[in-house]
């Protein structure tokens, strides 16, 4: 770099990526997002694929855009514009230009600029800058196409191999820009691509070719920025995305409680993921098995708890429906097992790409009968690994189905991720039948939280026999006694009302706030930016987030009633709320609802929430 060049600090910087949906944007993002945790930057990721399998090359449908927030300190949402904006044709230029700033920079392909791509653009004059009122001053316009090809001319690859390279010439001038270290996107690319090194090497070639260009011309429309880490926290950090978490959350769970680890899933967008993951790691006493479909996935996992193993099987909110007679049977027979729903935009196939929040009174009321099971909801990506243990413990330990929601934003999200310490976990101890039982044990006797205790196949003298058919509280027969059908219903009922769950956590002015923000999942990092900058700006804001949701925090009704105005936020048309009256005597808050498939936009919360506090006045 130029010692004339200055490199000025900043706090924090929002980079979207954009082009078609084979354009690589979601790779360049993922190691830009990868170089930035490396180094100890806190960072949130928002994928955005179209709901297109492929849309025709350089179609407004067919954009996929990723973008990226780096914070010194703690960043909390994707942020909701971008400062800087990499359109690799005109259609992303015309889709995303949207989520840039007044005074964002903007990267095109201007080879990608032609007429024909204006034309598919919907475009309507060569001018395409004028037309859509951008400042030419702050695009950095060069021919980026024509400089791929001009640096791999001697690799001896196909002109179509070449131009999957185009992303990483992005890359590499964005890493310019915010004066990144090459060296770990370089290390990124030898371990993806260790099998075809030729690869690596010409994509390592075009991020070079890339950062030399910014370096060479000066192209910044402002200077090179560098983002410093501020209060490090020891330890070795990867950039993870929700579902990469959720499986690592799964294997330590299994290896804390010493049990195998059985996956039965279908493939369903966005939830797939978690199933890749989890069948690469036979090694670790991972089995996986992708059924037929989605009742056999689950009907399966039910099969693997009663023979002894964590139990699993994942899904999204079609999935649920499908999985509910099954998840049914787990609860009658009440065994462990973890349903992970990865919400996304229904109903139908409706939105499979897009995040929503809708699944929630599924999760609670979606079966037949009286059939409660806890639900916990993740509240970000690198919490999808905690979540995922806590919710195989409270399977595990209470022999119970638990459901554990995330959803898309979570899921496809990331964010810089300090590798736990297992050791620091708590244990997972599984109620199983004592030996000094052997002889008296019927297949419903409790401990003394009202839990089942579990007989593990093959251990000596507990054999037994469990199904779908009400059974007797004594003998475990099957039953159609009333008196006795009403029992089990109510011990069913009371063993979830008995797992602890930690007290709902107030943040802000928690003692003397105007309003109480309220929220579940993944709209956490939303909702505490709407927060922070509310009372940044001198108002008495408190927040209150739901991780669990069955059965509620105890201190619950006590937070809702403490403060004179309530806001519940959330992404459906007002479940958590509905959900929370039912459960708190005279509670009436107020309702924020998006149903967009969009995560929040932290402007636009902090203004509907400053009306509601002005109402108070």
């Amino acid at each position: 770099m130029a010692d004339s060049l200055e490199v000025k600090e900043l706090d924090q910087v929002v980079v979207r990526f954009s082009g078609d949906s084979g354009d690589g944007m979601q790779l360049a993002g993922n190691i830009f997002s990868t170089v930035s945790a490396t180094v100890g930057n806190s960072i949130s990721t928002f994928p955005d694929y179209p709901a297109d399998i492929r849309a025709p090359q350089g179609s407004l449908t067919g954009v996929s855009g990723f973008q990226v927030h780096i914070g010194a300190g703690q960043v909390y949402t994707p942020g909701d514009l971008c400062d800087v904006l990499v359109a690799m044709n005109a259609a992303a230029l015309k889709t995303q230009y949207k989520y840039a700033k007044p005074g964002a920079a903007i990267i095109i392909d201007t080879d990608s600029f032609g007429p024909k791509d204006l034309e598919k653009a919907a475009f309507e004059t060569p001018d395409y800058l004028g037309e859509m009122g951008i400042d030419p001053d702050r695009v950095i316009a060069c021919p980026l196409t024509t400089m791929v090809k001009d640096c791999l001319k001697d690799s001896g690859m196909d002109v179509k191999s070449m131009l999957k390279c185009r992303n990483m010439f992005a890359l590499g001038l964005v890493c310019w820009l915010f004066d990144r270290n090459l060296e770990i996107a370089f290390n990124f690319l030898r371990e993806k691509f260790a099998k075809k090194p030729g690869v690596a090497d010409a994509n390592i070639k075009v991020i070079q070719a890339g950062y030399d260009y910014g370096h060479n011309t000066h192209s910044s429309v402002a200077n090179v920025y560098r983002i410093e880490t501020k209060n490090k926290v020891p330890g070795r950090y990867m950039d993870i995305t929700g579902n990469k978490a959720t499986a690592y959350g799964f294997i330590a769970a299994a290896e804390k409680a010493g049990l195998k680890l059985y996956l039965g899933s279908y493939p369903i967008t966005p939830a797939t993921d978690v199933l890749h993951e989890l069948s690469k790691h036979k090694s670790l006493g991972v089995t996986t098995v992708q059924c037929e479909d989605e009742i056999a996935g689950c009907a399966s996992s039910v099969g693997a708890s009663f023979a002894g193993a964590l139990a699993v099987t994942s899904t999204s909110g079609p999935g649920i429906c499908l999985k509910s007679e099954a998840m049914n049977l787990a609860v009658i027979m009440e065994l462990p097992l973890v349903v992970l729903d990865v919400q996304r935009g229904g109903p139908a196939t409706g939105l499979p790409t897009k995040s929503e929040q809708t699944d929630l009174l599924q999760a609670l009321f979606g079966r037949n009968g009286e059939s409660p099971m806890p639900v916990m909801a993740a509240i970000s990506p690198t919490d999808c690994f905690d979540a995922a243990y806590e919710a195989s413990k409270v399977a595990l330990e209470h022999m119970t189905p638990v459901v554990l929601l995330t959803d898309a934003y979570v899921a496809n999200g990331s964010g810089a991720f300090k590798l736990p310490n297992l050791a620091e976990y708590p244990e997972i101890n599984p109620p199983y039948v004592p030996q000094e039982l052997l002889g008296e044990w019927t297949p419903y006797m409790r401990a003394e939280n009202g839990t089942r205790y579990w007989a593990v196949p093959g251990r000596e003298g507990f054999t037994h026999i469990l199904g779908g058919l009400e059974k007797d509280d004594k003998t475990g027969a099957i039953s159609t006694n009333p008196e006795n059908h009403d029992l089990m219903t109510r011990k069913r009922a009371q063993k979830i009302q008995n797992i602890p769950v930690p007290n709902l956590e107030v943040l802000g002015d928690s003692e003397d706030a105007d309003l109480l923000i309220v929220g579940f999942g993944g709209t956490y990092g939303h909702l505490r930016a709407a927060m922070d900058e509310m009372r940044a700006a001198g108002k008495k804001v408190a927040m209150a987030h739901f991780r669990y949701i069955n059965p509620l925090p105890a201190n619950t009704a006590e937070v809702l009633k403490k403060y004179p105005k309530v806001v519940v936020a959330e992404q459906n048309m007002g479940q958590l709320a509905g959900w929370l009256r039912m459960k708190v005597d005279g509670f009436c808050p107020a309702q924020y609802n998006e149903v967009k498939g969009q995560p929040f936009k932290v402007s636009e919360l902090v203004e509907a929430f400053g009306k509601l506090i002005n109402a108070l006045l």
